[in-house]
């Protein structure tokens, strides 16, 4: 199968390269809310909610109309409303949205965000349902610790766009370089977000790993990232490497069916179906390593999963990755891609593992290509192994 029969989706006209990273602040990946000035009609920890926001025209609660987001009381003392956010996976930030669904005579004017790198920060949490709360005067007290007047500035003071469906998503692309751990989400002076999204990728301490231990190198938490794909029609490749096992159809990798499929369909003697056509994935490995097992979760797909599947891996410096990416990892130049797992017949809603014995390569590898075929949903990729001490140069 040759990459150049299916080219990688492009992101919609419009949109920023970035929203193919991971998102580093979400509940699912362990993002939280640990300070916020004012919470009256929604409470902030709905800015980090995995699911799109929603509205219900009758919903009301005993503060006011219920809304899916962060949203303040009017303002009628000095100062603007703020929040703060540990991130679930520390990293290097690639982008924000600032989602404003919704949020259309009630979304905040302006925003800014701030921040910082914290790894020994004071433990903050808040509890409950905090709708018609703000915070204590203990609470300004513990959250002044962490000097977040002081923090690096990501986004200036910016206006934002009101939460109509052509002018809810408030991108903004940086560029800084350094690991971050916690944000402070202003808002000017009050209102309402409905979510943030923090898109980037996780960096992990490999010095702090034991060198014989096993740990998942492709895992969002250990810095793993998708760098491109060929469809994503109801779930994102990046879905696979989350944390635990997916929670439903939609928290992995969906292709839409694929239009080239014979009419009737044929095996071959191993059972698996043959198709012209497939789909695949690039994922980046939060560090090259040597790889030892290998599972393949179709957690839920039931009528949808793919019939079979194989993986190739190769070892890219980053400027040979750079040139994969910019022409959208259509072509391969160097000839790098090897059989890391042979063609794999997938059963439905179903852990697959793979042990060393299945596998082709036994060298450093960097990035790995999941090839579905003909199409399908897989919900979660481990790829169990060692992390390598130094970068491997020489052939596979």
């Amino acid at each position: 199968m040759r990459m150049a029969d299916r080219k990688a989706v492009k992101i919609v006209s419009g949109q920023p390269d970035f929203l193919q990273f991971n998102n580093l602040a979400c509940e699912t990946a362990g993002g939280k809310v640990i300070f916020a000035t004012d919470e009256w009609f929604a409470p902030a920890s709905n800015l980090l909610k995995r699911e799109p926001p929603e509205f219900i025209a009758s919903a009301f609660t005993e503060y006011g109309k219920w809304m899916d987001g962060w949203e303040t009381r009017r303002k009628r003392i000095p100062g603007h409303d703020w929040c703060i956010i540990q991130l679930g996976v520390p990293g290097i930030i690639h982008g924000l949205d600032v989602d404003t669904s919704f949020f259309t005579g009630n979304y905040s004017p302006s925003a800014s965000v701030q921040a910082a790198c914290l790894d020994e920060a004071p433990a903050l949490t808040l509890e409950g349902d905090r709708t018609g709360m703000a915070a204590s005067e203990s609470q300004f007290e513990a959250v002044a610790k962490l000097h977040s007047e002081s923090w690096e500035e990501l986004v200036p003071v910016t206006e934002l766009k009101p939460g109509y469906s052509d002018t809810c998503h408030n991108y903004f692309p940086i560029t800084y370089p350094s690991r971050v751990t916690h944000l402070q989400l202003n808002m000017y002076p009050d209102g309402g977000i409905a979510r943030l999204k923090v898109y980037g990728v996780g960096q992990k301490d490999w010095s702090a790993l034991p060198t014989q231990d096993q740990v998942d190198l492709v895992a969002l938490v250990n810095g793993g990232v998708c760098l491109g794909y060929s469809d994503a029609h109801f779930g994102h490749p990046r879905n696979m490497i989350g944390l635990g096992r997916s929670a439903n159809m939609g928290d992995g990798w969906e292709t839409a069916r694929r239009l080239d499929r014979p009419k009737n369909l044929q095996v071959d003697g191993k059972g698996i179906l043959q198709v012209p056509g497939y789909e695949w994935a690039v994922l980046r490995l939060g560090h090259p390593g040597v790889i030892s097992q290998i599972e393949i979760d179709t957690n839920h797909f039931k009528g949808n999963f793919p019939d079979s599947c194989k993986i190739e891996a190769c070892y890219l410096t980053p400027e040979e990755e750079g040139k994969y990416v910019s022409g959208r990892w259509s072509s391969d130049p160097g000839n790098k891609w090897r059989v890391l797992l042979q063609p794999q017949k997938l059963q439905a809603h179903h852990r697959h593992f793979y042990s060393c014995d299945s596998l082709a390569l036994s060298g450093p590898v960097s990035h790995v290509r999941l090839v579905i075929a003909p199409d399908g949903g897989v919900s979660r990729l481990r790829l169990w192994g060692r992390p390598t001490s130094t970068r491997h140069t020489s052939k596979l």
